[in-house]
Parts: C-alpha cells; structure tokens; sequence
C-alpha cells in the first residue's frame, strides 16, 4: 500500500508538471495509451462527423487520434484563413507542434495578439521544439505562476545540455584509492582525479557482478531497446554473473504503469525501480537524486562494473557512481537520439542548439568511458570519428536466444497456431510503428502488389504513433480486408510472427538515424529462415546481403519495393534458400551466447584488474 501511495504522488506530480507545460501534449499522451479499439473509433467518427473548418481543439485532437493528418491540416489552414485569433489561435498553434506541424504553429502564432494569456508558454514550446533551447528560456524570463515553473523545467534541461549541471551523488569522505593496476590485457584503465571520493569495499576477486542503468525495460516497455537488454542479462545471467538492473527515477509510473512494484523479476532477471515519495524539481536535481540512489544500490551489490545505455543522460550518472564506487563503466551506444529527434522535424532541426548539444554530451560521454559498446561497423566508424580510440570500442551485434534458435515451423503452421489465415502469402513486418520504419511506402507497394496477387496479405505486427495514419492509408486505398494490424503482441509470440511471414520486410526512411543503427527484428527474422527485403542504408547493409540473405532496394521507392517483393514471391526456392541461408549465418555469428562471452572477457579484464 505505502508503494502504491508513492505511486500515486509521483503520477500526480507527473501530471501536475505535463499539465503546466504541454497540457494538450498530456492529453495526446493518454489518448495513445489507451486501447486503441477504445480510441480510434470515437476519434474517427468525430473526423468525419465535424464541421470540415471546425479548429475547435477537441476536433483538431481527435483528427490526430484518428490518423487523419490530412483533415487536420486543412482544418489548420481554413483557421488561418479565416483569421483565428486569441486563445483558440494559441490552442491549435500547440496542437500543430504535437502533431509536428510546426509550419501551421508558425502561421497560426502570428495570428496570436501579443499579450494573449499563456501566449508565452506556446512561444516557448515552439522554440524549444524547433531545438532553440536558450530561445526557449529567454521567452519565459521574468514570467510568474505556472510559466515560472515551466521556464525553471527548460532551464534546468538546458543545464545538463550545456555541461553545466551536476550530477554527483553526495557522500562522505573516504581514503583516497590507490591507482588502478593494469588489466590482463596490459592496457591501463583510463586514470580518475584522485579526490576524496567514496569507495565501495573491493568486490572479491572471484565475485563476478554487474549492475546495469536502464531507461526502461519489460516487462513495461517491450521495444527493441527493451529485448535487447533482457537478452544481455539473461545471457550474461548464464554465463555465472550475477546480474542486477536498475531503471531510470521514476520509470515506470511516469509513463502510466502506477501498479508497478520496486522490484519486477523477468525469467530469473531482477529490474529494481527508483520510485522515491518524491522527485526533485528539474532534470538536473534528478539526475543528481538518481546518482544518489544508484550509488546506495551500488554500496549494498558491489558490483566489479557499472554498465550503461544511451542516451548520455544515462552516462552522466553512471560516471560519477562508478567513481564514487572506484569501478570501471561501460557505455552501450544503441542508437543516436539526436538523429531521432531530428528525424521528426525536417534537416534544419541538425542545425539547431539542441542537436549541438546533444551531439557534444555524447561525445564527452563516451570519451571518458572505459568502454564503448556498440552495435556495428557503421556506428562504430561514426564513434572513433568523435574521437573514441578503436581499443576501447567493442562490437556486440543485435542477436538471437529462446526460441529463435530453436528449428522455426513452417508459415501455415505459425499462421495456425496464431489464429491467422493460413492459405496465401504474407509479406510484413514486426516492428514499432513509427515514422523512420517507412511503413508507409511498405503499404504503398503492397497497393501496387495487391491486384496482380490476389492471395497476398500484408501482416503488420506492432504499434506506435503512427499506427492510425497507417490505418487510414490502408482504408483509402481500400485494401482493409488484406491488411491485418495486431498491435502491440505478447514477446513470446513474436517468433510466431515472424514464422508467419513468407518475406520479413524493413522499408526504413533515408535519414542519419536509420543509415547508422542496425535495428533487431531483421536479425529475428533471418533466424527465423525468412528472407529480408529492406532499404539499401549502410547499416542494414551489415545484416542484409543481396542475393545471399535477402534483396536491398533504394529507400523510399515503393515501386523499387513492391518489385523486389514481387520477384521473390514468385521464386518459392529462392525465398527457401534464402532463409536458410540467413539462418546459417545467424546462428553462427549473431547469438546472446557469443555476444556474453565477449562482455565476459572485457568484464573480466576490468574487475581482475581492479581486483590484483
């Protein structure tokens, strides 16, 4: 009872905080986490029902809710023709930036009459989405009440973006350590400024544990960051470390789960939650109240390594904990936020003062790192690039374990068990349905497939925001019996899914982000024994080889798509050699089990030296 108390403080004050800075963002916010079969009826009836100029701003959400960006735009522009002004002007200026229509916030806000109540807020919201963080800030200078407390929210996060903030965890004065022994390998760990810090007591020499910082995990969060992270510590769990995860403060109540419990146990792996009565104000007190908590784990565990995620945030912490526990850490770099964040605002966002900054955070982060873990060629070039040495960067590639190396069944066999259809032929994917997915162009070719191959059903395994936009373009182009949505599915019927298909299809956008990260779900389904088509991008080039494991296509192109799709569809021995192929390769060179021996080995040279 006292942690569902704790709960529900920390969801209140959650919702106290959204409602002062972003309120119809909140709104968005729930309106996506709830059931969808609960959501997307009501809000498409309003779409359709409402006036077709109506910019009143229940409407304007509903049309995002229903996926129907079209109608929102043009309710958008007949309330700039016909010169919306005043709080509702304001109001649909900040639907716009939600739905990242910043060009229809531009023109709604210079309808807006300076002095308009909150105006400032809005004004503020929109350089701060732009990436104009001291803009941002400087708008809401001198502002009282709730505007006060949304500039000190900015200006703290423009703190740690800046450098400027601390995050060190207090503690008392202990010995100074002595200087750390070379590891087995002969390399020197990197040196700390010896100050009167806290030291943990040495960790036995035999003693093998690692403590992980999480931003999120299962069984709350079943993304690709999530999976991947169960499937490290299960593995490494085998391999004889004792394992231990620790999310980030306040996760998972900020994000709607307010039953959680301090401690979730996912097939034998503890993930411990820091749900404090309550949180500090402002992103840089939190991270030094997430340091302090993370380092009184670390005194009772004394693990030999404290191991981290992107994105630098994570690092911030994990750097002075593992300093204040005279410890080596370790910085996984799975994907470039910065890129992500662009990606959903145009080229001109990595110009802006947030990508800067974001960028230049990243690189002190893995800089000072002992090692920096990374997913493949591609990211790891863009690494040593930001000045990283090639010796401490280590390469561990999205893999398979469970039952994917178990002999996959046949398609109408995994169709059965799932409940699908099982006669014909599936092309899809298992994926969140975002916009750099290209999801998008993967229905636009099955539009182009559909009359010659009347048999074909499109399979699209997930969700996301952008699943209702992916809906309506299914409804408009009328192929709504062939197309089967699941929505967000158990993880232990994902290999199931994958089965299902006859070809596993990654269409992902051209941008930075999706040239550079190697996703999972490709792997999954070459394990799997399905052939892959995806976009010809430097990083997915490392997983599909064309011809040998599947087909490569320009991004972009649904035409280019829906013809790789068609001539491999067509060839039944193709598609099976194919697969096995990928299989083989897979099994060989991408498996928990490999990847843990290669953390086992760097772990190793850490703690036997740290222990010497």
């Amino acid at each position: 009872m006292t942690q569902l108390l704790r709960n529900a403080g920390l969801a209140a004050r959650t919702a106290s905080e959204h409602l002062t800075d972003d309120p119809l963002l909140l709104c968005l916010q729930i309106l996506r986490r709830l059931p969808a079969r609960l959501v997307r009826p009501p809000a498409l009836f309003v779409s359709r029902v409402a006036p077709k100029n109506s910019s009143v701003t229940a409407v304007l959400l509903a049309c995002i809710a229903a996926g129907d960006k079209a109608g929102l735009e043009r309710r958008l522009a007949a309330a700039v023709e016909h010169g919306l002004a005043g709080q509702q002007a304001r109001r649909a200026a900040d639907v716009a930036l939600a739905a990242d229509l910043p060009q229809w916030a531009d023109k709604l806000l210079d309808t807006v009459v300076p002095g308009t109540a909150r105006l400032a807020a809005t004004v503020a919201r929109r350089r701060w989405y732009g990436g104009a963080m001291s803009e941002a800030v400087a708008v809401l200078d001198g502002q009282t009440g709730p505007l006060a407390r949304q500039h000190a929210r900015l200006a703290a996060e423009l703190s740690v973006f800046t450098g400027a903030a601390t995050v060190k965890p207090p503690a008392p004065t202990l010995p100074v350590p002595e200087p750390p022994a070379p590891t087995r390998s002969g390399r020197q760990l990197p040196a700390r400024t010896q100050t009167q810090t806290p030291t943990a007591a040495p960790a036995a020499r035999e003693s093998r544990r690692v403590l992980h910082l999480l931003t999120n995990s299962l069984p709350h969060t079943a993304s690709g960051y999530a999976q991947r992270t169960h499937s490290i510590l299960s593995a490494q769990q085998a391999a004889g470390w004792d394992v231990r995860a620790v999310t980030r403060l306040g996760y998972p109540v900020q994000v709607g789960k307010i039953l959680a419990r301090e401690t979730d146990v996912v097939d034998g792996v503890p993930y411990q939650r820091l749900l404090p009565a309550r949180l500090a104000s402002g992103m840089d007190a939190r991270l030094a109240q997430q340091s302090a908590e993370l380092l009184r784990i670390g005194r009772a565990f004394r693990p030999n390594v404290l191991h981290t995620t992107t994105h630098f945030v994570n690092g911030l912490v994990a750097r002075e904990v593992a300093a204040a526990l005279d410890i080596p850490w370790v910085y996984e770099v799975r994907g470039q936020l910065a890129d992500s964040w662009a990606a959903r605002r145009g080229p001109e966002a990595r110009e802006s003062e947030r990508y800067r900054l974001f960028q230049e955070r990243e690189v002190d982060v893995m800089r000072s790192a002992d090692l920096v873990v990374t997913l493949g060629e591609t990211m790891k070039r863009g690494i040593m690039a930001a000045g990283v040495p090639e010796q401490r960067i280590m390469i561990c590639p999205n893999a398979v374990g469970g039952d994917f190396l178990k002999e996959p069944g046949s398609p109408q066999a995994a169709r059965r068990a799932l409940g699908l259809p099982e006669t014909g032929q599936y092309i899809g994917t298992v994926s969140s349905l975002v916009a750099y997915e290209g999801l998008d162009d993967l229905v636009a070719a099955f539009a182009l497939l559909a009359p010659h191959l009347p048999d074909l059903r499109l399979l699209m395994v997930g969700d996301g925001v952008e699943s209702a936009a992916l809906q309506k373009q299914v409804r408009s182009l009328g192929l709504t019996g062939r197309v089967i949505f699941t929505g967000r599915v158990a993880r232990e019927q994902t290999p199931l899914y994958h089965q299902a298909l006859d070809i596993f299809v990654v269409p992902r956008k051209n941008l930075e982000v999706t040239r550079t990260v190697t996703p999972l779900k490709p792997v999954e389904a070459l394990a799997s024994g399905r052939p892959v088509v995806a976009s010809d991008l430097p990083a997915l080039r490392e997983i599909v080889h064309d011809g040998v494991n599947g087909r490569l296509c320009p991004a972009e192109d649904p035409g280019a798509l829906a013809e790789a799709l068609g001539t491999l569809l067509a060839q039944d021995a193709v598609r099976l050699e194919l697969g096995v192929r990928g299989r083989d390769k897979v099994l060989r060179t991408r498996t928990w089990s490999a990847n843990a021996a290669l953390y086992d080995d760097a772990y190793q040279d850490f703690s036997l030296g740290r222990a010497s």
